[in-house]
């Protein structure tokens, strides 16, 4: 396998990143530097890496809650906007399969809207359709700790299920036809989500528990389970939840091969959660340790601090053997046929 093999496939691949907080750092600037600062220094890192599909997480820093939660939400759901908006030759904010489709096709950049734990929602569920009004299509209902919708996975402990208004939540999503994302919830929710799910689910950032027994990561159970919802589960990069010491690259296939023989090769993708340069961009950080959590802050695979290094994935998959069509569909063709059929389609 030559690096000229490797790139030629890389640009010849669909590539979706199901997380990358950098939302986070554009709404740090001033509101008439959100657009600029993207395109300054967001845009070529996504164009270097080859991202043709990026789902945007609204993340709610620590200080905004539970008061400014979902101030902060629109805040940054309004900022997504004016990156698309003034950025329209690039980059294209999508709201349904179509409208990624289309993007595509334009050689622009989708960028999809997702709720990462939903804080500014509470247990007020009527306001997920007022924010799948504004563009959101993607949500999750839990971050470490405890929402008025569901556990976190730090809170596994307690065992618990999903809230009676979690259990609303998700009938809201699939009625929408916003996608429930199972990553960060507590493993109790997640099976209860799995109970009751009539509609394809997505994990955006999560590694194999077989491998790393990590809170943050899945179970083959749980991973054979959204298989068989037909939907894909994105594997984390972040190096700490793959492997306790050795933060390389091939810690990372490990964890792509393991998914892909419990879940299958049609359901699996790609969920950086490249904060690296956000943790570095913002002050406070938008993801602050989590107390008693032991994960270093600063371990990243080296070379995968960012989006512009996503091309040595394809090259360490093809390294390990992976056939080109495999490899294609990890990167972004598994997730584009989960958004192309479910993304924004009203149950």
């Amino acid at each position: 396998m030559s690096t000229g093999t490797s790139a030629a496939l890389h640009r010849r691949a669909v590539v979706a990143d199901t997380h990358n907080d950098l939302l986070c750092a554009v709404v740090a600037r001033p509101v008439e530097r959100w657009a600029g600062f993207f395109r300054e220094q967001w845009l070529p890192q996504l164009r270097a890496g080859g991202v043709d599909l990026q789902v945007l997480p609204v993340f709610i820093d620590d200080p905004y809650r539970p008061e400014g939660a979902l101030r902060h939400t629109l805040r940054m759901v309004e900022a997504a906007h004016r990156v698309a908006e003034g950025n329209a030759d690039e980059v294209a904010l999508c709201r349904d399969g179509a409208e990624v489709d289309r993007a595509l096709a334009e050689g622009r950049i989708a960028l999809v809207l997702a709720l990462e734990s939903a804080p500014g929602v509470g247990d007020d569920v009527e306001l997920l359709a007022t924010l799948h009004r504004l563009g959101v299509r993607v949500a999750s209902i839990a971050h470490f700790g405890r929402t008025m919708l569901a556990d976190g996975s730090s809170e596994d402990d307690a065992g618990s299920r999903l809230t009676r208004a979690g259990v609303e939540a998700l009938a809201e999503m699939e009625r929408l036809g916003m996608m429930f994302d199972l990553s960060h919830l507590g493993l109790g929710g997640v099976d209860h989500v799995l109970e009751l799910a009539t509609r394809p689910l997505i994990a955006t950032h999560s590694s194999a528990r077989a491998l790393l027994d990590h809170h943050r990561n899945l179970g083959d159970t749980q991973l054979r389970a959204i298989a068989a919802t037909g939907g894909v589960v994105c594997v984390n990069f972040f190096a700490p939840y793959l492997h306790a010491t050795d933060h390389s690259i091939d810690r990372l296939v490990d964890h792509l091969e393991h998914v892909v023989d419990v879940a299958g090769i049609a359901h699996v993708g790609i969920g950086p959660d490249f904060v690296k340069e956000v943790l570095a961009d913002t002050q406070p950080p938008c993801c602050e340790p989590v107390p008693g959590d032991d994960i270093p802050p600063d371990a990243y695979i080296p070379g995968l601090e960012g989006p512009a290094g996503l091309p040595l994935v394809t090259e360490a998959l093809l390294r390990r053997g992976w056939a080109e069509d495999d490899v294609v569909a990890v990167l972004g063709a598994n997730v584009q046929r989960l958004f192309r059929t479910e993304l924004g389609r009203p149950a």
